[in-house]
């Protein structure tokens, strides 16, 4: 029987450790943090829990791996959506874009994205100074794009523009929580959620935007 080529393992080890990526995606993502175990890990993996700490020193070094893969998934569509936008394109129409594509990738991507989402705030202290090291460099694209908004005369001067990310954010990471695809498609989610964006930034003094044709989400509470 011919032996394995090097490159046969590898490829073996690659695949075996992109199911335990999945396998803590998918979980982290529900569970969060301090709900994920390692031996949950290696069951919905289909493998033995020794199996996992070959490839993951911790439970801590697998999540962190994770929410890294989350964060670099999310920026990586912004930055490909924003580059699509027309040379014409207007400050606001970036900002919406880019939200957009974020929501995107929480919605699409879930297990990753929603993971990386769902721990912050709850990281151990040196995972968490490592991940705002790495989302230095990204935040200050949203910082831009808030601030050319600005400039352009596009978003209100009245908003703290601090705040108008964070809220951005907000909505934008909980739509997990409530979101169903039988109930809304993603494509009409995502073009409600830039309308709405739209319509807040723009503020008061800002022309009435054309009527939305958009059918509806979802449908009103009950009394």
């Amino acid at each position: 029987m011919a032996k394995a080529s090097s490159g046969d393992r590898e490829r073996k080890s690659d695949r075996t450790r992109r199911r335990i990526l999945d396998a803590a995606a998918e979980l982290v993502s529900r569970k969060g943090f301090d709900g994920t175990r390692i031996s949950e890990v290696a069951t919905l993996a289909q493998l033995r829990v020794p199996a996992v700490y070959y490839y993951f020193e911790s439970r801590e070094a697998l999540i962190e791996e994770v929410v890294n893969i989350g964060d670099r998934m999310a920026i990586d569509n912004v930055r490909t959506r924003l580059a699509e936008l027309p040379t014409d394109a207007t400050a606001m129409d970036r900002i919406c874009a880019a939200f957009a594509a974020h929501l995107e990738m929480v919605l699409k991507e879930s297990s990753y994205t929603a993971a990386a989402m769902h721990t912050l705030g709850r990281l151990p202290e040196d995972i968490r100074a490592r991940q705002l090291d790495n989302q230095r460099e990204t935040g200050q694209l949203w910082r831009d794009l808030i601030q050319a908004g600005v400039e352009a005369g596009e978003v209100d001067s009245d908003l703290d523009p601090r705040a108008t990310r964070m809220f951005l954010f907000g909505a934008v990471n909980w739509a997990t929580e409530w979101w169903d695809p039988d109930r809304g498609s993603l494509d009409e989610t995502i073009e409600t959620f830039k309308h709405l964006t739209r319509n807040a930034l723009s503020g008061p003094r800002a022309a009435p935007s054309a009527p939305s044709t958009l059918a509806p989400v979802f449908s009103a509470p009950p009394d």
